[in-house]
């Protein structure tokens, strides 16, 4: 029987919701009795883990939940994020919030493993109690368990609040007053749009947000006189980027005397801010490539991970501020190989631009930040070359060494990866998938 013979009437629609979403609910809960067995099957005493503190990078224990709650090794922590297909960070805070619900929240972990409870908002107390001691937790879930399967979010968090000011009224005093300023000023450098404009979003102080408003108004005017005829609100922004490079270049017009007894201005460089550009020959000539026929060219951003217009690289080039620093191009077909162990910067550049991120399963770690790996050991043989090296954060570079996960490479940039217990994950330029057939070699 087809889905659409059976949803042909409202009230087969609302049983068959209801029916999916107990099963989501049932296959959440059992997800957290998973990573609960998991951390069960790694959990480890401080004093299992002295060989972490002698021999360096090796590996030691964590603290993913609270107060009492069993220490974690810390390398079982990346295989179960992989597994689960999530990064490693993402895999420690699952990690620390079942574990907080099976051994500090007994009452909250009984109710989701009997349904009553769904498994998102028990995590969301768990991310709460982390931080409190024993006797907190065991307050916050005697007082929130009898009715967190009833109330809405925004109640359920009064609720817990309640119960943490109930226990420890001086520490709630002691946050209320460091949280009482509430005042924040934000720029998302991290999400940079295709035209290469970002969000900026703050509260301020009513006094600093008036003399604000006045420089940026002062600006945008200035700018008109100038002959900008761009529309105000590009003006103010246009002026607001004004006002930060001026702030940057503070001693503009120092004065410093000469032998000759004359005095010269003297300009202090602003901070550097560093953007790497990768453009096309195409997008520099305007001739040829992709792109050609509609005049469309596109400069990826290393530090954003982003696109931009390559005209507006071009804009940012030709500010009187801007200081561009043209690389050598490197033939990334090519290959690049040492006799020495030590990786050359040549050979750690082109790595970095073929591979961009450390190439760990689901990790997004910059590969510029990364430390370049030897796929194959040099101890086992394995040359400092183009073809067996790639960027590995250090978390994963450790995890590989000490961990008992290996990886070869397929091709120049795809691996393929094999977990401690047998897990198989292919890592290519486009992400990470698990094959559905898994491999016993």
């Amino acid at each position: 029987m087809t889905t659409a013979s059976v949803l042909d009437s409202a009230a087969d629609v609302l049983s068959r919701v209801r029916e999916r979403r107990r099963d989501e609910h049932q296959a959440a809960a059992d997800l957290l009795a998973a990573a609960v067995a998991w951390a069960g099957i790694h959990s480890v005493d401080e004093r299992d883990s002295y060989l972490a503190a002698v021999v360096p990078g090796t590996e030691g224990e964590l603290m993913v939940a609270g107060p009492g709650a069993p220490l974690v090794a810390e390398f079982s922590v990346c295989e179960f994020a992989a597994a689960m297909g999530i990064t490693s960070d993402a895999g420690a805070c699952y990690l620390g919030e079942a574990v907080e619900l099976a051994h500090r929240l007994r009452r909250v972990w009984s109710r989701v493993q009997s349904g009553d409870l769904p498994a998102w908002k028990a995590r969301r107390i768990a991310q709460q109690t982390i931080s409190l001691p024993i006797d907190g937790a065991e307050y916050v879930d005697r007082h929130v368990a009898p009715v967190a399967h009833k109330i809405g979010i925004a109640a359920l968090d009064r609720l817990i609040e309640e119960a943490r000011v109930r226990f420890d009224p001086d520490e709630a005093r002691e946050r209320r007053l460091a949280a009482a300023d509430g005042r924040h000023f934000d720029i998302d450098t991290h999400q940079v749009s295709y035209d290469g404009t970002i969000s900026v979003e703050g509260v301020l102080d009513l006094a600093d947000a008036i003399d604000l408003d006045e420089a940026v108004k002062r600006g945008a005017a200035q700018l008109a006189d100038l002959g900008n005829d761009a529309s105000l609100d590009v003006r103010r922004s246009m002026a607001a980027g004004d006002l930060a490079r001026r702030q940057l270049a503070l001693e503009l017009n120092t004065e410093q005397p000469e032998e000759t007894g004359k005095k010269r201005s003297k300009r202090s460089m602003p901070r550097q801010v560093v953007l790497h550009a990768h453009l096309a020959a195409a997008a520099i000539t305007g001739t040829g490539g992709t792109g050609e026929s509609d005049g469309l060219f596109l400069a990826r951003i290393e530090n954003t991970r982003s696109f931009v217009d390559v005209e507006q690289v071009k804009a940012w080039c030709a500010n009187p501020d801007t200081q561009v620093v043209v690389k050598p191009v490197i033939d990334l077909t090519g290959h690049i190989a040492t006799t020495a162990y030590e990786v050359p910067d040549r050979l750690r550049e082109r790595q970095v631009l073929l591979h961009h991120t450390c190439v760990f399963p689901w990790c997004t770690r910059p590969g510029r930040k990364a430390d370049c790996d030897h796929v194959t050991a040099a101890s086992q043989g394995g040359p400092t070359c183009s073809c067996n090296t790639a960027p590995l954060c250090r978390r994963h570079h450790r995890v590989k060494t000490h961990g008992r996960w290996t990886y070869v490479a397929l091709e120049e940039t795809t691996f393929r990866w094999r977990s401690p217990h047998g897990l198989i994950f292919i890592r290519d330029h486009t992400g990470t998938h698990q094959p559905a057939e898994q491999d016993d070699t």
